[in-house]
């Protein structure tokens, strides 16, 4: 069987403050992409896990979501992890766009059905939750304000549907970093970091704060962005490395990544839309 693991972007990310467990309380609003992954499962008669990833710079083995959830399920449900797992990657690794997360949420679900094995959306989610925080977000399969740490989820509806940039440059940005600096970080000058009003909210990210007083390049692409005629709002999602450009139309996505790709050498586009 084969099931899609979506990309996400956060639309809002605010932290609220440093928890007694060592992570970040937040609230965040974050949403699925039609940019997604493909997982595809089957059952084997024996011979445990056989697990491949088309992306040969991810681990192939323990280190990698997808084969932890798939463990973490057989284990809880006391089934024998006899699976052939396929995962082919189009969300790029170390993006802020939650593939892994995604790749984990998509197994669970996709082995709940596969096994028959009735799990309620919230059993699956505390097995989500013990794999990461964006894990809960990408099992409800909806938009959602996400607290906590990310992973108590409240579903919404955003009521449209929006066209989309995704640009990443060749790097990426650890998370755990991004957050240990958010604190002590400070804003650069001339570089817009205000929420911007949409009628479904505001666009605003508390990490930029700290990834861009690092990285100048990706708050000098924010600021590129928010100067071009297709663009009505961009932000950088998650820890980044990725930004996105809200784009007025369809066709202006598609102008726009031209331009970007022309402007900035080695940078990685994708027009897709909120799913």
């Amino acid at each position: 069987m084969k099931f899609l693991a979506p990309a996400k972007i956060n639309l809002s990310l605010r932290i609220l403050g440093k928890r007694p467990d060592g992570f970040h309380e937040i609230e965040s609003l974050m949403v699925p992409l039609s940019l997604a992954d493909d997982v595809e499962i089957e059952r084997r008669d024996a011979g445990g896990m056989q697990f491949a990833c088309d992306d040969p710079r991810l681990p192939q083995g323990e280190g990698n979501l997808a084969f932890r959830a798939a463990t973490l399920f057989c284990e809880a449900g006391g089934f024998a992890p006899n699976l052939k797992i396929a995962l082919s990657k189009k969300v790029p690794h170390g993006a802020g766009l939650g593939g892994g997360s995604s790749d984990a949420a998509a197994v669970l679900l996709g082995l709940n059905t596969l096994f028959d094995a009735g799990l309620s959306r919230e059993e699956v989610s505390k097995l989500g939750a013990k794999l990461g925080s964006d894990v809960p977000f990408f099992l409800c399969e909806s938009a959602a304000i996400c607290r906590g740490r990310g992973e108590v989820v409240s579903p919404v509806s955003l009521g449209e549907q929006l066209p989309l940039l995704l640009l990443k440059p060749p790097f990426g940005v650890s998370t755990p970093w991004a957050y240990g600096r958010w604190r002590e970080s400070k804003e650069l000058p001339g570089i817009p970091y205000a929420p911007q009003e949409f009628p479904w909210g505001a666009l605003v990210n508390d990490l930029e704060r700290p990834v861009f007083e690092k990285y100048i390049f990706l708050a000098l692409l924010k600021r590129w962005l928010l100067g071009q005629p297709e663009v009505a709002g961009a932000l950088m999602s998650g820890s980044g490395s990725t930004l996105f450009a809200i784009a007025r139309d369809e066709s202006g996505a598609c102008k726009l990544a031209e331009r970007a790709a022309a402007s900035f050498e080695g940078i990685w586009t994708c027009v897709c839309y909120i799913a």
